[in-house]
């Protein structure tokens, strides 16, 4: 299947590793061209790298940053000549309970993962024509909270529900707006988060034996995914919110 990606350029944020830097890697190898960001200039370079730098840009911002988004839009009409999308992956906020967590913890996540994030989408529709896309990545706590991860769990549903409304706005310009859901990905977060209990490998297994095809996702299955639903192959796709979790979600 020819998905249409030859040539398209992406914006893919928090691209140096994990599921961004999968859905980069997804890009690509459909033909499309991307400029990846990630907060270290080093860890940017060594993704461009292993990316191509015929194929991708990149670019050393945090998504917190206010100037960010117009000068990621402008790095990929002036290296690629066309800007086709964006795809909004930011890094999790840190894990804690309520009474764990900070106002400055709050503050920062919701200057990264929520206001940066709309910052992006909202100079993207200004720049993007018919048949451009917004994407974003959030989280399976967008339809039911994850114990523990407190701030994923205020600040995605109210990132989905931005998507939302940015969907029915862009719609009549022919622009779509996608989130993607991912849930058990086998990621460093995830290792990461597993790695907090007293017995990773029984965390691992019992949420394994949760998960309906019983075993985590790989990077690779949902950066396709994501690759799918930015592409013109996904046309009349637009406003959803899209599980990758291998079925964990209870509801249709």
């Amino acid at each position: 299947m020819d998905l249409g990606l030859k040539d398209r350029v992406y914006v893919v944020t928090g691209a140096t590793r994990g599921l961004g830097h999968a859905s980069a890697r997804a890009l690509v190898a459909e033909g499309a061209k991307v400029v990846v960001t990630g907060r270290k200039e080093d860890a940017v370079a060594e993704a461009v790298s292993a990316l191509g730098p015929d194929t991708a840009a990149g670019v050393a911002v945090d998504n917190a940053d206010p100037a960010g988004a117009e000068r990621l839009i402008a790095t990929a009409r002036e290296r690629f000549g066309r800007f086709d999308g964006v795809l909004v992956s930011v890094g999790g906020p840190p894990p804690g309970f309520v009474a764990d967590t900070t106002d400055e913890q709050w503050q920062a996540a919701f200057e990264s993962v929520f206001l940066g994030a709309v910052r992006l989408a909202r100079a993207a529709a200004a720049e993007l024509g018919e048949g451009g896309v917004v994407g974003f990545v959030l989280s399976g706590s967008v339809h039911e909270p994850i114990p523990g991860l407190t701030i994923s769990n205020g600040l995605r549903p109210g990132l989905a529900g931005f998507a939302k409304s940015l969907a029915d706005e862009l719609g009549p310009r022919g622009i779509r707006v996608v989130g993607l859901l991912p849930g058990r990905v086998d990621t460093d977060r995830v290792r990461e988060l597993d790695s907090l209990s007293a017995d990773p490998e029984a965390t691992r297994q019992a949420a394994e034996s949760r998960i309906p095809l019983r075993r985590y996702g790989t990077p690779e299955e949902f950066g396709r995914t994501a690759a799918f639903l930015l592409s013109p192959a996904a046309s009349y796709v637009t406003g959803v919110m899209l599980p990758v979790d291998g079925g964990s979600r209870h509801g249709f």
